[in-house]
């Protein structure tokens, strides 16, 4: 099934867990410092409600003034669970994209705010890339290429619904 970003309220408590879903539409990319910086700044220069996070740092070359991105493959998103809930207080994102699982905290964020968890395959970061029509836009470059926000338009990325909106989970916690 595809599902295209942004995302509904009522899309995400549609799917179910270990249902396959290809994404397409915009999306962001974000690890450690972009979660902390998503926390600390008041006014962010992107849009996050109804959003999808991607738990990416990509491979990025800069070509003829324009980004191509050569492998976007998931970060383990376990360790980025402490941030979950205290975003999920600030903004409605409906979806993040990682590989592993999470802590039992962030998947209680997760249910109480109609979020999802895909995952997608470790290891997979070319084939990812294929996914990737065009870079969109790029934020906050000074934490560097792979902890920067990048905006990207994807098109039938696949994944699986990991953690469902009922909190229940693919992983053993």
């Amino acid at each position: 099934m595809e599902i295209n970003s942004p995302l509904s309220e009522k899309k995400v408590k549609d799917l179910s867990l270990g249902q396959k879903v290809e994404v397409s539409g915009d999306i962001l990319t974000a690890r450690d410092k972009a979660h902390q910086r998503i926390l600390n700044q008041f006014d962010l220069p992107f849009e996050l409600d109804n959003q999808i996070i991607y738990h990416c740092g990509p491979l990025v070359s800069e070509e003829k003034e324009n980004y191509k991105i050569i492998s976007a493959g998931p970060t383990t998103s376990t360790r980025l669970s402490e941030f979950i809930p205290q975003i999920l207080e600030k903004h409605e994102i409906r979806a993040f994209i990682g590989k592993g699982g999470l802590k039992k905290e962030a998947i209680e964020s997760l249910k109480n705010n109609n979020c999802l968890y895909l995952s997608y395959t470790g290891g997979a970061g070319a084939l990812a890339a294929k996914s990737i029509k065009r870079v969109k836009d790029v934020f906050w470059l000074d934490l560097g290429i792979p902890e920067a926000v990048w905006k990207l338009e994807i098109e039938r990325l696949p994944c699986i619904v990991s953690i469902d909106t009922d909190g229940q989970t693919l992983y053993h916690v």
